[in-house]
This record gives C-alpha cells, sequence and structure tokens, in this order.
C-alpha cells in the first residue's frame, strides 16, 4: 500500500511539473472615447462614443509550451470587437473573426517561425522601432503611417525571425490561395543598442484572382530610427508604395480608410480621378514623445504625404498632424486628450463629402489587461 502510495505520488508530481512548463494568458485592451470630428459628412460635425481610441479594443490569448532544450512551442489567437456595441469590430474584413490566429516554433539557437493570419513584416518594423507614440506606437482613430504597411496582416502567411544580439531580421511568403490580395513576399532588418534603434524593410502583396488584379503588384518600402533617451523618444522614417498599373481591387484596398472612415490619402480629384488610378505615394513622418511627470506623457507627430496619378501624372499633397497627452492613473488605466488635422492640397478631397480639412479631438479611457 505505502509503494502504490509512492508511486501515485510522484506520477501526480511529474505531471504537475510538466504543466507548469506550458502557459496560456489571456490578454486585452478595453478603450473608448468620446470624438468630435469637423467636416465628417455631407450635413457636417459628427459626434460620437469611438469603440476605439488610442488602441483597439481586443481580447487575445497567448500560449507557450517549453518542450525543454531551448524549443518553445508557441501560438497566439486575438479578436478585435467594436466597445461602444459589443460586436466585432466594424474595421475588420469581411469573414473575420480572429484578427491574428498563427502557430509556431521558437528556438534560442534557430529563431522563429510562426504560421496563420498575423502582421506582416512592414507593420512590425514600424511598430518595433520608429513608431509615432512611444507608449501607443500608433493611435487607432488617426493613424496616416498604417496605411502604408499594405494592410497591416496577410493571410496564410509563414514569417521567420531572427535575433542576433542588437540586429533582429524576418522574413514572410504567403502563397495565392485563390483569395484576394493573398501573396506576398518580403522582408525588414532592423538595429537596435537601446537609444538608437533604425531599419528597412520591402514588401510586395499580389492579386490572386481576377476579382483581383490577378498578377498585378503593390510594393512598399520602409525605411526610418529613432531616438529614446530618459523622458526623450524621437522618430522620423520615410514609406513609399508603388502600384502596377491596374492593380484596380488592390490601389482601392490600400487606399482604405484609416482615418475614421476616410480615405487616408484621398484619391479623389476635382477630375474625378477614381480610387483604381494610383501610380505611387511617398510619405515623410516625424515627431516625439516627451514623458512630463511619471504619469503624464505628452507627444506630437507630423506626416507629409504626396500621391501620384496614373491618367495625368500629377502630384497631389496632403498634411496631417496629432498631438497626445496621456495620464497614467496606474501601469494599466490611463486617460488622454488627443487631437488631430488634416490638409488635403491640390485639389484632392474627401471622398464622401468633398471637404479639404478636416480636425478631430477626442477624450478618452483605456484599461490594459
Amino acid at each position: 500500500m505505502k509503494k502504490a502510495t509512492l508511486v501515485l505520488g510522484l506520477l501526480a508530481a511529474s505531471t504537475s511539473a510538466a504543466w507548469a512548463q506550458s502557459s496560456v494568458t489571456m490578454y486585452g485592451i478595453v478603450d473608448a472615447a468620446a470624438r468630435y470630428s469637423s467636416n465628417a459628412n455631407p450635413g457636417g460635425a459628427k459626434k460620437q462614443l469611438s469603440n476605439s481610441g488610442m488602441s483597439q479594443s481586443r481580447l487575445g490569448i497567448n500560449i507557450n509550451e517549453d518542450m525543454g532544450g531551448g524549443l518553445r512551442a508557441i501560438a497566439n489567437l486575438e479578436h478585435r470587437l467594436s466597445l461602444d456595441t459589443g460586436t466585432t469590430a466594424a474595421s475588420s474584413p469581411a469573414g473575420v473573426f480572429w484578427f491574428q490566429s498563427w502557430v509556431g516554433l521558437a528556438s534560442n539557437d534557430f529563431g522563429i517561425v510562426t504560421l496563420g493570419r498575423q502582421y506582416n513584416i512592414l507593420f512590425d518594423l514600424n511598430a518595433s522601432t520608429f513608431s509615432s507614440y512611444k507608449y501607443s506606437t500608433y493611435i487607432d482613430q488617426y493613424k496616416p503611417e498604417l496605411g502604408m504597411t499594405l494592410n497591416n496582416r496577410q493571410d496564410n502567411m509563414v514569417k521567420y525571425k531572427f535575433i542576433a544580439g542588437p540586429i533582429t531580421g524576418e522574413l514572410q511568403v504567403s502563397a495565392g490561395e485563390n483569395s484576394a490580395v493573398d501573396k506576398s513576399a518580403g522582408g525588414a532588418l532592423k538595429y537596435s543598442d537601446g537609444a538608437w534603434a533604425f531599419g528597412g524593410g520591402y514588401l510586395e502583396t499580389e492579386g490572386a484572382t481576377a476579382a483581383t488584379s490577378a498578377g498585378k503588384k503593390v510594393k512598399g518600402t520602409m525605411l526610418g530610427g529613432a531616438y529614446s533617451s530618459g523622458p526623450i523618444y524621437i522618430n522620423l522614417s520615410w514609406m513609399k508604395n508603388k502600384f502596377d498599373a491596374g492593380a484596380n481591387v488592390l490601389a482601392a484596398t490600400y487606399a482604405a480608410g484609416f482615418l475614421n472612415g476616410q480615405s487616408m490619402g484621398p484619391l479623389y480629384t476635382g477630375a474625378a480621378v477614381p480610387l483604381t488610378s494610383s501610380q505611387s505615394r511617398d510619405m515623410i513622418m516625424f515627431g516625439g514623445t516627451y514623458q512630463l511627470t511619471t504619469q503624464i506623457n505628452l507627444g506630437a507627430e507630423y506626416y507629409h504625404m504626396e500621391h501620384k496619378v496614373d491618367q495625368t501624372g500629377a502630384k497631389y499633397k496632403s498634411d496631417y498632424l496629432s498631438f497626445v497627452a496621456d495620464y497614467a492613473f496606474s501601469k494599466r488605466t490611463d486617460a488622454y486628450f488627443e487631437a488631430d488635422r488634416t490638409n488635403l492640397k491640390n485639389g484632392e478631397t474627401y471622398l464622401t463629402t468633398g471637404y479639404t480639412r478636416r480636425y478631430n479631438a477626442m477624450l478618452g479611457l483605456r484599461h490594459r489587461f
């Protein structure tokens, strides 16, 4: 009897030890803001409770299993939601519930391989190296830079990441599976030594079917850097999108609304040039964040974009400016005030309103867990 009890005890101990090497962690953000937008529709200004402010509300699960020998199994599932209505985020592509859904292996010696729907290498480079705001990466309700990252995520992706001291590299590829804007290939490289960080990346995406301009490509290039020391953070970057002639759906997709439902780099002119006419667009972004006290962070960012149209070869310009003041109640909860301005030049207008200028402001509350 004593022997049986001893064996059972050892089995229980070994089972507990095995389970202790695995972890499943739930995380999330809940963020809502009262937002005012001038010239938001043909009737004028718009007032709303936005379903996100600085961050998009989300709920996610991280999975990590230590398999020994420096090898881990990892996985992630992440859903985005509209906090004001409790529904799936309005920005979700048709049929998409999980904004991220991937599984992978991480090795201390050979790097990380992940498979599934996940952030692309341009988004990773921007967010980790020269993001517009140090403590929030970007403003969810006003993010011109994300209009340049070729959709932020790609389906059916295989991504490889390696870290060698201060150098990090990433490669991605996704083969066409007869779905929209599905093919992709690219890579990024960055250097970070604590105070300085800089890097560059290149990504191509290609239409997979006739409905998505089969064989037509959009090419994204990104270069930038940042300096961080004590309370000071400064960033500078350049981004370019190049569209193949006739890349109809692709051009429309990558011009989609990142500025509160409006066109990011408005592709409409007085001559009624359609969405499908993009040839290229270039953006320069710079700004910084200053930690005034342990609780108060102030930041500002300026964006300048030039957009070239196929039919005429004419260039259209637009300027974007944002400001944020953030107050941290704790490590997880903060309140913020944000204001921004969009100024369209050379005949471009907002698609749905015909206006050339817009001002926005919001006051919000965010909790991270």
